[in-house]
C-alpha cells in the first residue's frame, strides 16, 4: 500500500523561498497535482484566501488594507505572516491587488499565490508584476520525489531504491497524488474522465471563447492515444474537420493548461536534423494504454519535472529536446545543461540491446553521458552518471537519481 499521505518536495522548497527572499512564489501546476495541499500548510493562522470562498472574496475585493487586517499585519508578531491567496486568477483585477499589496506591506508579510494552472498563462499578459516573484512548477509524483522528497542542491543525487509495489503504482495510476495513493483501477479511471471533462468543460471555457469544446474534448483524447509521437497539424485537422491553424491554438492551450507537453528536436551541429516536427506527451502517463508508449511518457514527464525544478531552483539553465535526422536514427530525449548537451536518454519498455544511435548522436553532440533506460529492468545500486559511455540502466535507478 502507498502511504496516504505522501511528503513533497515542494513544501521545503517553497519553505527555503519564503524565508530567503522577498519576492512572492508563484505556484502553477497541473489541475489535481497538489498545489493547494502544499500551499495551504504554508499559510499562517487566517492567511489563506481561497477566492471561491464567499467570506474570503470579500476581503479581497476590500482591497489591500483589509487583507492587511484581515491577517494582523497591523500586530506585533514574532515572525512575518504567510498569505496564500488560492484561486486568485479568478478575480479581474488580480495583478493590480497583488501588486499594491506586496508594494504596501513587502517587509511584513510573506506571499504565495497559487490556485489552476492557468496562473502562469495569465502571466504572460503583462509584466505589472516584473521581479516581484518567482514561479515554481508542480509536477506529479516521480521515482526521485518518492525516494528523496528534500530538494535538492544539485542536479543529480546518490540512486536510492522505491519499493517494487510503489514503482508499479506508479507505472500504472500515474503521478497524481489521489489516483496514485488509492491505487484503484476503477477509482483512476473514474477520475481521469473526470479530470478531463473538467479541464475542457471549465478550464478552457473560463479561459477562452472556445465554442468547439466537444470538438477539443475529442482532440485531447486523441493526443492522449499519441504519446510519444509525432505532431502532424495537417492529419489532426483532417480528423477533426477544422483548419491547422485552430488546431495549432488548441494545441498550444492544452500545453498552457498543463495537460500535456511537447519536445522539440536539438538542431545545433547534428546534419541533417529535423527541425520543425516536435513530440507530444501527455502529462498523465498512466492513461496511455500502450506500454511502450506509457514506458516513453513516464520518462519524458520526469525528465521535465527535473529541467523545470532545477530552473525553478535556480541550479542552472536546462530544456529537453529529442534527436531525430533524415536517415530516421532518433534518440528520444536530450538534456541541454547551460546550452550545451549533457545527457541522452533512449525510452524502452523492455528491449536491453543497446542502440546504436546513441553512440552516434553522443558524437555528433558531444553529450557526456547516453543511456537506454529500460523500464523492466530490475533495480541497481551504481551511479548511472558515473559511465561516460552508451550504456543500457534500469530506468528505477536513472530516475531515483533525478527529482
Amino acid at each position: 500500500m502507498v502511504d496516504r499521505k505522501l511528503p513533497r518536495m515542494y513544501t521545503r522548497a517553497l519553505l527555503d523561498h519564503l524565508n530567503e527572499h522577498r519576492q512572492m512564489a508563484f505556484v502553477a501546476g497541473p489541475r489535481q497535482v497538489g498545489k493547494t495541499t502544499v500551499c495551504r500548510a504554508l499559510a499562517s493562522e487566517g492567511g489563506y484566501l481561497n477566492w471561491d470562498d464567499l467570506d474570503h472574496r470579500r476581503i479581497v475585493l476590500a482591497g489591500p488594507k483589509a487583507v492587511a487586517n484581515h491577517v494582523g499585519l497591523d500586530r506585533l508578531g514574532r515572525e512575518r505572516p504567510t498569505v496564500v491567496f488560492d484561486e486568485l486568477h479568478r478575480y479581474g483585477k488580480w495583478k493590480q491587488l497583488l501588486k499594491g499589496f506586496f508594494d504596501t506591506y513587502e517587509t511584513r508579510v510573506r506571499i504565495v499565490v497559487t490556485g489552476s494552472s492557468r496562473l502562469d498563462v495569465y502571466r504572460r499578459g503583462g509584466d505589472s508584476l516584473m521581479g516581484r516573484y518567482f514561479l515554481y512548477h508542480i509536477h506529479p509524483l516521480s521515482v526521485g520525489e518518492l525516494v528523496d522528497p528534500e530538494p535538492p542542491t544539485s542536479e543529480i543525487r546518490p540512486p536510492r531504491r522505491l519499493p517494487e509495489r510503489r514503482f508499479e503504482n506508479l507505472c500504472v495510476h500515474g503521478g497524481y497524488p489521489e489516483p496514485l495513493v488509492r491505487a484503484d483501477p476503477r477509482f483512476t479511471r473514474r477520475w481521469r474522465a473526470l479530470r478531463l471533462q473538467q479541464l475542457v468543460r471549465e478550464d478552457v471555457r473560463d479561459l477562452t471563447r472556445i465554442q468547439e469544446l466537444a470538438l477539443l474534448e475529442i482532440l485531447a483524447h486523441i493526443l492522449a492515444e499519441r504519446s510519444g509521437s509525432q505532431l502532424s497539424f495537417t492529419h489532426l485537422a483532417q480528423e477533426l474537420k477544422t483548419s491547422v491553424d485552430t488546431v495549432r491554438r488548441w494545441i498550444e492551450l492544452l500545453i498552457r493548461l498543463h495537460h500535456g507537453f511537447v519536445v522539440r528536436p536539438w538542431s545545433k551541429a547534428i546534419a541533417r536534423s529535423l527541425r520543425k516536427e516536435p513530440k507530444w506527451y501527455v502529462s498523465d502517463w498512466g492513461s496511455v494504454e500502450d506500454p511502450g508508449a506509457r514506458a516513453e511518457t513516464m520518462i519524458a514527464a520526469h525528465l521535465l519535472k527535473s529541467v523545470q525544478a532545477w530552473n525553478d531552483l535556480g541550479l542552472g539553465r536546462f530544456e529537453l529536446y529529442y534527436l531525430r535526422d533524415k536517415q530516421k536514427r532518433e534518440v528520444d530525449f536530450l538534456v541541454v545543461r547551460d546550452r550545451k548537451p549533457w545527457f541522452m536518454v533512449e525510452a524502452k519498455r523492455s528491449d536491453p540491446d543497446l542502440s546504436p544511435h546513441l553512440d552516434y548522436f553522443q558524437r555528433q553532440t558531444g553529450a557526456l553521458h547516453a543511456f537506454q533506460a529500460v523500464t523492466d529492468l530490475p533495480y541497481v545500486d551504481a551511479d548511472c552518471f558515473s559511465r561516460k559511455d552508451p550504456c543500457v540502466v534500469p530506468a528505477r535507478t536513472l530516475l531515483s537519481q533525478l527529482i
